[in-house]
């Protein structure tokens, strides 16, 4: 330490100039001493980097829309593997029966409609085991559900990656009819028979539609063509009876009119 007289004749006190550079020294030490040992200071910043940037790739957009179509994949392979249409043969399993029979085919009802099954043969199979009552019950509760499943499915793993490919003429009308006008809209694809119901799901899930629009066009479209299709299961046996024919006739009159109705609109579309 070094005392310097001042002006009034006391001292004061003057740090050297090399104490402050050892002191600057040290702390630069500490501090890398810090990286060196692996403290949280000097290391999370490469792990915490790292998972996120892991996070965002497995929740990007087209890696939702992979995992769906893997999904699909599966239920649709599964539904070959164990075959459901062999209800209509070999009748339902006789351990379930009553409340509980319904309720489980409605919930198989809906899962494999997700997996691309065609509702008539499904409603076909639903008049045939339990009538046309309940088998009607049975066979709206299960398109409700598979609608619901569908749409989630298509809602959260698919919506953000097919949105930005929505760049056609047709397609971004199409999309602003179903986003602006859902329930209109979902009511007319479920009354008319030329719309697959698993399309129809999965494009309302890719447009901006309600749950509720969609699901209550759902429940209240269906029932004219599902009603006329487990009817005609549960009359099948008596195929000359009113009750199959009229079923018949509800099945074949709106499908000659979608026919009709897509023949004029092509014609249509070909002159503009």
């Amino acid at each position: 330490m070094l005392d310097a007289t001042t002006h009034s004749g006391g001292t004061a006190t003057a740090t050297p100039p090399a104490a402050a550079t050892e002191f600057a020294v040290a702390k630069e030490l500490a501090i890398a001493s810090e990286f060196a040992v692996g403290t949280p200071t000097g290391l999370t910043g490469r792990p915490t980097s790292l998972t996120a940037r892991c996070t965002r790739a497995l929740l990007s957009p087209w890696s939702r829309l992979s995992l769906l179509a893997v999904l699909l994949a599966g239920a649709a392979s599964s539904v070959l593997l164990f075959e459901p249409q062999r209800m209509l043969s070999d009748g339902w399993p006789p351990q379930l029966n009553g409340a509980a029979a319904i309720v489980a085919f409605a919930v198989a009802y809906g899962l494999v409609t997700v997996a691309f099954v065609p509702r008539p043969l499904l409603s076909l199979a639903a008049g045939a085991l339990f009538g046309s009552q309940l088998g009607l019950a049975a066979s709206v509760g299960g398109s409700v559900l598979g609608a619901g499943l569908a749409f989630g499915l298509g809602r959260l793993l698919g919506q953000d990656a097919l949105r930005p490919l929505l760049r056609g003429r047709w397609l971004k009308a199409a999309d602003g009819q179903l986003s602006r006008h859902g329930f209109r809209s979902m009511m007319a694809a479920r009354l008319f028979p030329g719309i697959p119901f698993w399309a129809a799901n999965y494009c309302a899930a890719v447009s901006r539609m309600g749950w509720l629009p969609f699901l209550l066009a759902t429940a209240l479209g269906i029932i004219p063509n599902t009603a006329a299709y487990v009817v005609a299961g549960a009359q099948a046996s008596a195929p000359t009876s009113p009750a199959f024919l009229i079923a018949m006739a509800f099945i074949a009159v709106p499908a000659l009119a979608g026919v009709v109705v897509a023949w004029r609109k092509r014609h249509q579309l070909r002159g503009r």
